[in-house]
């Protein structure tokens, strides 16, 4: 009897339906069961803390990034007729920057195209005003000439402050010429050759006694150098055409702010 006891046992011990494995299926013993609960404890608090901080890194990085790289799931209505025009005033400018390079389809024509340019820039306004205003003699001359002279100033200064707030760049990588430097005319919105161009224009056609030819080609001229500006590629068509309508407010300003001849007289005393 005792020897067959050992025997039983170590058959019960090589028997697979007495290992432990086995037996869990049926009746699972109390230390694996505990470490099985305590194991999924464990897991579910560490995918509950992995989920924590995924959301916290998302979190993080959506405050993180810019308004422009975070998708609008919902567009109200403005903003996707806001960005359609955009696209669109983006393509027709690329698409009339006919002159932006030499490589480009009227590049042959790029240097008549800049010099049409400079007649609207700021430089050779005040330069010329300031040369009229010393040869002038007439009272009504230099009245007119002091006021033209405010303008122009005003253009150049307002023109450089709004570009500096707007930092919109044009539709063709074009670097900026020397005068576009001394006048802060660096960047596209509003084109400060466009504003110039229509506030001189008005100004010359309220203050100036011209005839009906010399007035349309006033007109004229004040389109073309606005346009030449999207030919060469140095702005958009929403950039010429807000100078325009800004060239017209400066005017108008000018208008309210009219200085009468005894304060020009002033002024030229002074100076």
């Amino acid at each position: 009897m005792p020897a067959s006891q050992p025997r039983s046992r170590a058959r019960d011990r090589n028997n697979v339906l007495n290992r432990a494995e086995f037996l869990s299926l049926n009746q699972p013993l109390k230390g694996n069961q505990e470490s099985r609960s305590s194991g999924r404890k464990q897991s579910g608090q560490a995918g509950a803390a992995g989920a924590q901080n995924n959301n916290s890194k998302e979190r993080r990085q959506s405050q993180q990034l810019p308004e422009e790289d975070c998708m609008q799931l919902n567009p109200s209505f403005k903003g996707i007729a806001f960005n359609s025009l955009l696209a669109i005033d983006i393509c027709m400018s690329k698409r009339l920057g006919v002159c932006a390079n030499t490589a480009s389809s009227w590049g042959s024509a790029r240097s008549m195209i800049n010099l049409l340019g400079i007649t609207g820039h700021g430089i050779p306004w005040i330069a010329g005003t300031l040369i009229c205003l010393v040869k002038s003699s007439t009272l009504a001359g230099q009245e007119v000439l002091m006021n033209l002279l405010l303008a122009l100033l005003l253009d150049i200064m307002s023109v450089a402050g709004l570009q500096k707030l707007a930092k919109r760049k044009g539709p063709y990588d074009v670097n900026p010429g020397l005068l576009d430097y001394l006048t802060m005319d660096t960047y596209a919105f509003p084109a400060g050759h466009a504003s110039r161009a229509a506030m001189l224009s008005k100004f010359f056609l309220n203050h100036l006694v011209l005839a009906i030819p010399l007035r349309i080609l006033l007109v004229l001229w004040a389109f073309c150098v606005g346009f030449s500006r999207v030919m060469i590629g140095r702005h958009h068509i929403t950039d010429v055409l807000s100078g325009f309508v800004f060239g017209y407010l400066q005017f108008r300003l000018v208008e309210l702010i009219w200085m009468s001849s005894n304060t020009c007289q002033m002024l030229i005393s002074i100076w």
